[in-house]
Order: structure tokens, then C-alpha cells, then sequence
């Protein structure tokens, strides 16, 4: 069985900070299709942890958002990069932008780490040991109803040819729910779940890179997900998502399940 040390992984992620907080990393930057942006912050923060990890573990796999994946074997050991969660917050100096790492072991997220350098909020777990905030033990809320259920939303933006049906869903559950927020990386979103302080989370379209760090956090925190249609999601692939507390999910598959897992 493939096995990684934690503390190691930690002080990795974490070393990239000073390559995050430098603007001149933020202001080169180019398209990469609509409203779709790479930093040089993206490619550098991608450039050492990859490297790092090909020196520590030469026999696993790589897939970042910065790259192709075309020839890898997800049934072997795989590590699984977003070197920047929310880039268009990052070009707007919005602190709400997380690095994500997870590694995934036939086909199982073994563990994860999401660390916000903006806030310096460092969330980690391990399969079959808990989910930590900064070490701290964190838990899901115990919310039983959508009607009393703070929601978190992605909006799809390199999709907006959907926005109109995903705004009436949206529309739909605004009208159930308490309130809704929309903080622009996928990874923070879902440990907002995972330590309490939101109780759901979904988005039409998302990448491995976006959900699978967040979702060890979230199982090992004692919440669900799925698809949008209450499947098991693809893992190493494109999937919709719904991450919730485990109460609210099958209230809340009530309005996700008319979001497609993928545009047409």
C-alpha cells in the first residue's frame, strides 16, 4: 500500500507562500480561454510542488490543472494538484484562493490538504484519521433541513452558456434556504462544509483538482458527496458536485439533480 508522510506533505504545500504573496507572479498572467486565466503563480507553485514530489515519491503519478493527462493510470498511485483554487480571485486580490493537494490510491483519495496562504488556514486529513483545521479536530454542522441551511454555490464561469438554468435552480433553492454564498474556489467552499459553518455546497462542472482534496476533508469530517445526481463521482475525472453535512443531501438532490454532470 502507497503511503505518504503528512507532515512532510504539510511543510511543502505550506513553503509555497512567498511564491503566492508576490505580485509580480499575480500580474503575469495570460488567457486560457474565457474568463479563464493561468498566473505565473499557477505554474510556479505547480513547478515546486510537482518537483518536490518527484524527488520524494519517483514511482507515483502527477496530474495538475497546468499539464496534460492523457497517458496517466488512475488505478496507480496518484497525486493530484490544484496549484491555485480561485486564480480570478487571486487576480483580484480577494483572499478566498487555496492550494490543493490530494492523493489518490486506486481510486480512493487517501488524503488531502488545502492550505489558504492568504489566511494561513492549513486543512488536512487522512483517510480513517479525522479531518483538522490548523490540527484543530473539525466536524460538520447537524442542520437537518434546507430551510435553516447556509449554501454554498459555484457558478460555472468558464460555462456561461448554462447560467440561465443554473441561476433558476439556484433561484429555487435561495427561496428554501436561509441564505447563499459564493466565495470562488471550489476547495474552500467544500471545508467551509466540512468544519460547520456552511452546510452544503454544489457547482455544475468541476475538475479533479477542485473536489479532490475537499472530499477526504468532508467524508472524514462526517459529510457526504456525490454527483449532482447522487452518483459516486468519477474520481480522477470531471464531475458536477454535491457536498453537504449528509443531512441536507437528499433534500438538496431535490434541486441539484436537474443540473447536468456535464455540458453537452
Amino acid at each position: 500500500m502507497f503511503t505518504a508522510d503528512m507532515r512532510t506533505l504539510t511543510e511543502l504545500v505550506r513553503s509555497v507562500k512567498a511564491i503566492v504573496m508576490d505580485e509580480r507572479n499575480v500580474t503575469q498572467r495570460e488567457e486560457k480561454g474565457a474568463f479563464d486565466y493561468v498566473t505565473m503563480v499557477d505554474l510556479e507553485v505547480q513547478k515546486h510542488i510537482s518537483g518536490a514530489l518527484t524527488k520524494l515519491y519517483p514511482d507515483c503519478q502527477f496530474m495538475g490543472e497546468e499539464g496534460q493527462h492523457l497517458s496517466l493510470d488512475l488505478d496507480r498511485p496518484t497525486w493530484i494538484l490544484d496549484p491555485i483554487d480561485g486564480t480570478t480571485n487571486l487576480i483580484h486580490h480577494h483572499p478566498q484562493c487555496a492550494v490543493a493537494l490530494a492523493l489518490m490510491v486506486r481510486r480512493e483519495i487517501a488524503l488531502g490538504i488545502i492550505y489558504s496562504p492568504f489566511t494561513d488556514q492549513l486543512f488536512t486529513a487522512e483517510r480513517g484519521k479525522g479531518a483538522f483545521l490548523n490540527n484543530r479536530p473539525i466536524r460538520v454542522s447537524q442542520i437537518r433541513s434546507l430551510s435553516g441551511s447556509l449554501v454554498s454555490v459555484g457558478t460555472t464561469p468558464y460555462h456561461k452558456q448554462y447560467a440561465r438554468s443554473d441561476f433558476a435552480v439556484m433561484a429555487d433553492i435561495f427561496q428554501r434556504c436561509q441564505d447563499i454564498r459564493r466565495g470562488g474556489s471550489a476547495a474552500l467552499d467544500i471545508a467551509s462544509v466540512a468544519m460547520g459553518i456552511a452546510d452544503c455546497f454544489y457547482e455544475r462542472i468541476l475538475m479533479p483538482w477542485d473536489y479532490a482534496a475537499a472530499k477526504v476533508l468532508l467524508e472524514e469530517a462526517g459529510g457526504k458527496m456525490t454527483d449532482c445526481q447522487g452518483d459516486p463521482l468519477p474520481l480522477g475525472l470531471p464531475s458536477s458536485c454535491l457536498a453537504s453535512n449528509g443531512l441536507v443531501h437528499e433534500e438538496m438532490l431535490g434541486f441539484t439533480e436537474r443540473i447536468c454532470a456535464l455540458p453537452a
